[in-house]
């Protein structure tokens, strides 16, 4: 009788242990998705709102660190123009930010 009682026992307790593990992967999975996964995803939707966003005229930087100002968009092609006359074909995904950003950030654009 005390045997069936102690296995009875046993045999809950390790059916809280795997409980309690399956808990703890689920907290796991959503502590990456809170801190790692959902951010991302805000920041690349930031970014392609941006990058849809462009015009004609815009000062704008290159993931490249190449600074010029958009003379034509196309579908997935910008020409930009980095210096009088010299204008160079890019894709649209390697633009990084406007020169307005650049400035509010406090970067020096000059001294680039």
């Amino acid at each position: 009788m005390l045997n069936s009682i102690l296995l009875q026992a046993a045999s809950s307790a390790d059916a809280m242990g795997g409980m309690s593990s399956i808990i703890m992967i689920v907290v796991l999975i959503a502590i990456f998705y809170f801190f790692m996964i959902r951010p991302q995803s805000q920041k690349q939707k930031k970014i392609n709102a941006f990058r849809s966003s462009l015009k004609n005229g815009d000062k704008v930087m290159t993931a490249g660190g190449i600074y010029g100002r958009i003379k034509d968009i196309k579908d997935n092609t910008v020409l930009l123009e980095i210096a009088d006359g010299v204008k160079i074909k890019i894709d649209k995904n390697s633009i990084y930010q406007s020169m307005q950003d650049v400035a509010e950030t406090g970067a020096d654009v000059t001294n680039r």
